[in-house]
């Protein structure tokens, strides 16, 4: 067992259903599955700042017309956000620079088919809640909760495009297997969250039986530890905060399935 504790950390006014975080610079930057903005709530004045990612930037968008960004990560400087794959308006990529500000939005349905067709995925199945990008390879986390439960991790190599799977077990609750909910590289190791929730779709939510905190190698994907960190809570961004040799600080945000413009954001805190 590790020495873990979650706790509220504070609370950000205007954003719903954030599901995923990076933190840079004291700033946290921050995506919903509801909406086409990208959020950052700058520490230094306690100030959120909306950044319209297209012409037509909404919130609180309906479920069918959602990009369903799931997933943020950072790399040479760059945001990449990455929609979910589950349906046609999901197969979205947007790269953001943190220095110009420069925004590229791209269509990657040709990769998700890729992705689907390399362990013969139901077009619906895809759903992808978290990626890392290192100088070789794209790391992108299925979240298995679809009816055929292939919960793992997609290889993307950037030099010749071949993709990988590596299927992941993770804990059951009530009969019900955690799948991946987000993912952040610290020092060649992985460390992700997963959620148990009672559903066999991608698209429709289900009743929640808890969350998890769990590490693994990254190139050998080896699951050192997997430990609950909740009972009924969903908790899908995870970014690194504060790091010391013996302890590592986290950010967390919650899918609390609500249509109110207000996010909890947690810490959590792990002894090494």
């Amino acid at each position: 067992m590790q020495n873990i504790q979650l706790l509220p950390y504070f609370e950000i006014k205007g954003i719903a259903a954030a599901s995923g975080l990076v933190y840079k610079d004291d700033s946290l930057f921050i995506i919903s599955d509801d909406s086409t903005f990208l959020y950052e709530y700058r520490f230094t004045d306690k100030a959120l700042n909306k950044i319209k990612l297209f012409e037509d930037s909404q919130e609180s968008l309906a479920k069918k017309d959602k990009a369903d960004f799931e997933s943020i990560t950072l790399f040479e400087n760059t945001l990449y956000i990455f929609g979910s794959g589950s349906t046609k308006k999901r197969d979205i990529r947007v790269k953001y620079h943190l220095d110009s500000q420069e925004i590229k939005a791209k269509d990657v349905s040709k990769l998700h088919k890729k992705l689907r067709q390399t362990i013969a995925l139901d077009e619906d199945e895809l759903n992808i809640e978290g990626v890392i990008i290192d100088t070789e390879n794209y790391y992108l986390f299925q979240r298995g909760n679809g009816a055929q439960a292939q919960n793992g991790i997609f290889t993307v190599n950037k030099v010749d495009k071949t993709v990988r799977f590596h299927l992941i077990l993770l804990p059951k609750v009530n009969s019900i297997e955690a799948t991946f909910t987000d993912a952040v590289e610290v020092d060649d190791k992985v460390y992700f969250t997963a959620a148990c929730e009672d559903t066999t779709s991608t698209y429709t939510d289900g009743e929640i039986y808890g969350s998890f905190l769990g590490c693994m190698d990254l190139k050998t994907k080896e699951v050192t530890f997997v430990q609950q960190i909740a009972a009924k809570q969903k908790f899908e961004g995870l970014t690194l905060f504060k790091q010391t040799p013996t302890q590592l600080e986290f950010l967390l945000c919650e899918d609390n399935d609500t249509e109110e413009l207000e996010s909890v954001i947690y810490k959590l805190t792990v002894e090494l």
